[in-house]
């Protein structure tokens, strides 16, 4: 990979690490090459229309499933590469040097402990925003035909992490951290272990919590008709309401009529107990809670806004931890 415009310890981190940097490149290229491919091997079958003019994909569409099943997964990989990006960070690109010694040599070239790690720092960042540029507009290619599918709608954690901008955020921190841990620890595979699982608590809990950023919103009606939220909703709860407006659990009849006698060779037995059991606690309503599709770029930036406090955090620690051990 020629780098031209590079100088000083910009050019020696590409030059060490070219191998990764080509390894990156293929990567994006054979995703483009794999999602590309199915979208053609998809438009070879036309879809059918239904009732209504509704539009589906055809029984014999083989490769409208393989599409899906690639941008599934696809969507899987890019939440995991934030630990990628972390750990090759904290191992090779600082751990090992102070491991193996060899920062030393840079020291001795007229370059501070600061401009070292920066340089190291804003190379493998810039190479990695743009690798996840390039892989989220490949995945943006395959969604656009499968969105709305099983585990592929707007809240699904592939798609909400691959088509907004919170991965960047996590492959920001991904790198603070990486750089903060490989300073501490100064082993490379230990520092590369600590922190993939850092990292991966932090997708765990943000990834728990995400839905909890904002109120949700909840529709109520008479028990009794199904009641129905917007089509591209995500529901988080749905439960009964009393005549006082308080939310009551069904699971209390649902047992009542489960012990009752005679309830699974008698037609009709399970409704009847469940309505006397309701009538009983003054049931009238159902409810709905759940988040529109308008609260995901909300979502995403009070996310993002998450990580790149954690990413200030860590880089801040970094650095201060470099200058306290190489004044």
């Amino acid at each position: 990979m020629s780098t031209p415009a590079l100088k000083g310890p910009y050019w020696v981190t590409v030059r060490q690490y070219r191998r990764t940097l080509w390894l990156a490149v293929a990567a994006v290229a054979a995703s483009l090459v794999l999602i590309g491919g199915l979208r053609i091997w998809d438009a070879q079958t036309p879809d059918v229309y239904g009732e209504g003019g509704f539009r589906a994909p055809a029984d014999e569409n083989h490769g409208y499933e393989m599409l899906r099943l690639a941008t599934e997964y696809g969507g899987f990989y890019l939440i995991l590469l934030p630990l990628l990006v972390g750990a090759f960070v904290a191992g090779p690109l600082v751990a090992r040097e102070f491991e193996s010694g060899t920062y030393q040599l840079s020291l001795t070239q007229s370059v501070t402990p600061a401009a070292w790690l920066r340089a190291k720092l804003l190379t493998v960042t810039a190479v990695a925003l743009l690798a996840v540029l390039a892989l989220t507009g490949v995945f943006r290619i395959g969604w656009g035909r499968v969105s709305g599918s099983y585990r592929l709608t707007w809240a699904d954690p592939g798609p909400y992490a691959s088509t907004g901008v919170v991965l960047f955020a996590y492959v920001l921190a991904a790198i603070a951290v990486g750089a903060l841990l490989g300073l501490l620890i100064r082993r490379t595979l230990v520092a590369m272990a600590v922190t993939g699982v850092v990292m991966g608590v932090v997708l765990l809990v943000l990834g728990a919590y995400r839905w909890s950023f904002l109120a949700v919103k909840t529709l109520t009606g008479p028990v009794g008709p199904t009641l129905w939220m917007p089509e591209d909703g995500l529901m988080m709860d749905m439960g009964l309401l009393t005549s006082s407006g308080a939310r009551f659990d069904g699971t209390a009849c649902e047992q009542e009529a489960t012990r009752t006698p005679g309830v699974d060779g008698t037609e009709g037995l399970w409704d009847k107990v469940m309505a006397q059991c309701q009538a009983r606690h003054h049931v009238t309503g159902q409810y709905v809670d759940y988040h529109p599709s308008s609260h995901y770029w909300p979502t995403q930036l009070i996310e993002s806004g998450i990580l790149l406090a954690l990413a200030a955090l860590a880089a801040f620690a970094a650095f201060r931890v470099l200058r306290a051990r190489l004044p």
